[in-house]
């Protein structure tokens, strides 16, 4: 018996129209930021290290809700461009921690900036109390779903 229902329109769904503005919020950030010359995921990681200051690359993993390979491969990647550094664990000489070097800790209150420059750039039309309401129900969503993975996609 085929279904005589027609589908829902594509604009009603509230996903399609929280992918626009991801979209557009997302790559106008990601233009920004590589021109420093970095990409998200590597801001992220940067900004995730620097209130942790020095970390074990798995906790940092969890902390990212990604694997220990992925978090190697961004370690590796920062540490080619000076900005984070491998150290002994001072807790067990044979483990080690990740830490921002000094030009990668100076690096993330400008990328910090950029940040707050993209927010300010889509969001400005939002009134502050609208701002915290769609913020409120964004981490509701995030809570509720249990997602735990960094956005660096």
């Amino acid at each position: 018996m085929p279904n005589d229902k027609p589908p829902s329109d594509l604009h009603h769904h509230l996903g399609y129209w929280l992918r626009a503005v991801s979209n557009a919020v997302s790559q106008n950030f990601a233009r920004q930021v590589e021109k420093e010359g970095v990409t998200v995921a590597e801001w992220v990681f940067l900004r995730v290290l620097y209130d942790a200051n020095r970390i074990a690359p798995s906790m940092l993993a969890e902390r990212m809700g990604m694997t220990r390979g992925a978090i190697s491969k961004l370690a590796e990647r920062l540490g080619e461009k000076g900005l984070v550094e491998h150290e002994a664990n001072p807790t067990d000489r044979r483990a080690q921690v990740l830490a921002l070097t000094h030009a990668g800790r100076a690096m993330v209150p400008a990328l910090a900036e950029i940040a707050d420059a993209n927010d300010a750039t889509f969001f400005k039309m939002l009134a502050p109390d609208e701002q915290r309401a769609l913020r409120a129900l964004l981490m509701k969503i995030v809570s509720e779903r249990k997602l735990t993975k960094a956005p660096i996609d």
